[in-house]
């Protein structure tokens, strides 16, 4: 026996039950479930008491309590239950397997399946229309943000965590690896999200109730991966990252990336966009440690010049050890087929390179700042300034005239509207002003465009040259060091010159400004 709804009370059911002759063995509850689903709890009870004899007749309010997925319902009603001998009773649609079901029962079936159905599109139409709108509507929302007390769906930043989401992002953008900002934070007693969330709502109470004192610093790798992965950390709402199958089953299903409905700029940012694409670029990049636990320092860093590969480290063992970087892909497809070259280079010559090539450029931030910025920019100030002024007052000029051509138009549309010139005239003239109207567009789109490069490529060196000047002539590489201040590092294959003799060019684009050697 299926349990009644509010209008069908158990007295209600029990009434039918004796006018029946049934004896009631129990009550089946799915509150919460969906009828399309036959896996519910309370139906797969029934069915044990089915099987073990329990239940001989199945009374329910009307068939769409029973369920709402037409090929299942045909199957329990037309196969299952009649070879159980187990009797069936809708009470409101007036249906009774004794009886006989009526011919109508298939199509009230379907109908009920299909109101499951347009159910389930509102609803997500409902949601997304929300999502569009930028409301989150989690339950939870990401650790370093609390819902806002003002506005339900609407999230603020949670001042007394922020900190700590800044600080594994700090950390992750001077090169600590997940596993390395977990035992950081570990060690530093840092409460986890979970355990945070228990302290405030009582959330993960079966977890951390009578766990030991570390659980609650018990930081894991996905955790912290998950938060260095989420763009809501920089002010953006990301959804429909997993899926159901569809109405019927809920299993979920996660999808591409490019299948997510983003929202940009709907709350408050932690985290400079910035900073955040930089720890995605050394999250696709992972950097192990070599046998002898030695970290890599250049990895995700160093990049074939020809084919764009990751350049791999290997070592050899002579007369004494020794350890260089080869294209990935050469080494991985060289005994196959002719697919790139070895671009070898030693690691000690590499680094030595690259120390000598960052210490000049900090003597060079330390001394003269100011000629250091005109370099990046290459070309005099005076002479950027004055091709500056010159852009701008172009672009002024080709605004003003854009005001006055449209002025001209509407002008135009009047005059023939009110039949003060002919409709020829009136389609030559418009023809001619739409051209100019698509000439300044185009001319004041490019200026735009130069003008906001110029000022870009100013405020990138400023930020380049402020990254340099936080270190005072450094004497070793470290990730921290190469990742603040390179973005990659391009190798080139060696050319022999002399005998005994090779050159190798190597190619270093710095973040913000690019390449400056």
């Amino acid at each position: 026996m299926h349990p009644p709804e509010p209008n069908c009370t158990p007295l209600t059911s029990n009434h039918h039950a004796q006018s029946l002759n049934c004896i009631k063995i129990s009550y089946y509850i799915d509150d919460g479930w969906s009828g399309t689903n036959f896996e519910r709890p309370g139906f797969q009870r029934m069915l044990q008491d089915i099987e073990t004899g329990k239940v001989n007749c199945v009374l329910v309010k009307d068939l769409s309590r029973f369920g709402r997925e037409h090929v299942m319902m045909d199957y329990y009603l037309e196969f299952l239950f009649p070879e159980k001998q187990i009797r069936f009773i809708a009470i409101t649609d007036n249906e009774d397997t004794e009886k006989g079901l009526s011919d109508f029962v298939p199509f009230k079936n379907l109908f009920n399946e299909f109101w499951a159905k347009d159910t389930s599109r509102k609803v997500k139409a409902a949601i997304h229309a929300k999502h569009a709108a930028g409301e989150c509507t989690a339950t939870k929302p990401p650790f370093g943000y609390i819902k806002d007390p003002e506005h339900k769906n609407h999230i603020i930043v949670d001042e007394e965590n922020r900190w700590v989401v800044e600080k594994m992002f700090d950390m992750a953008a001077h090169g600590a690896g997940t596993k390395r900002i977990a035992q950081v934070l570990a060690k530093e007693k840092i409460p986890t999200p979970g355990y945070t969330a228990y302290q405030r709502s009582g959330l993960y109470a079966n977890i951390y109730r009578d766990a030991p004192p570390e659980k609650a610093y018990a930081w894991s790798i996905s955790v912290v991966s998950d938060i260095l992965k989420d763009e809501t950390y920089i002010g953006n709402s990301i959804h429909n990252k997993q899926s159901t199958v569809s109405y019927k089953n809920k299993k979920r299903l996660k999808k591409a990336a490019d299948d997510w409905f983003r929202v940009e700029g709907t709350h408050e940012p932690i985290i400079d966009a910035d900073v955040f694409w930089q720890v995605q670029e050394q999250i696709t990049n992972r950097r192990r440690a070599m046998k002898d636990a030695e970290p890599q320092i250049f990895a995700g860093l160093l990049k074939c010049a020809d084919c764009g590969r990751a350049m791999a480290i290997s070592s050899i063992t002579a007369h004494a050890t020794y350890r260089y970087y080869n294209c990935s892909r050469y080494r991985r497809y060289s005994r196959i087929t002719d697919t790139c070259s070895s671009h070898s280079i030693r690691y000690d010559v590499l680094y030595y390179h690259i120390l000598s090539r960052i210490q000049y450029w900090v003597v060079q931030a330390h001394t003269d700042e100011q000629e250091l910025l005109q370099k990046l920019l290459s070309t005099t100030d005076q002479e950027r300034q004055a091709v500056l002024k010159k852009q701008a007052a172009e672009l002024k000029k080709a605004e003003k005239r854009k005001e006055d051509v449209d002025r001209r138009f509407k002008k135009l549309y009047d005059d023939w509207a009110d039949e003060r010139i002919t409709e020829y005239n009136f389609k030559m003239l418009s023809q001619k002003y739409q051209a100019e109207q698509q000439e300044i567009d185009d001319k004041i789109s490019q200026l735009r465009a130069t003008l906001e490069k110029e000022h870009q490529n100013a405020e990138d060196a400023g930020k380049w040259i402020n990254l340099v000047k936080q270190y005072e002539y450094p004497t070793e590489l470290t990730a921290e060091l190469l990742n603040t201040l390179i973005e990659k590092i391009l190798i080139h294959e060696p050319v022999k010159n002399e005998p005994g003799f090779k050159d190798q060019e190597i190619e270093i684009f710095y973040r913000f400004v690019g390449k400056l050697d």
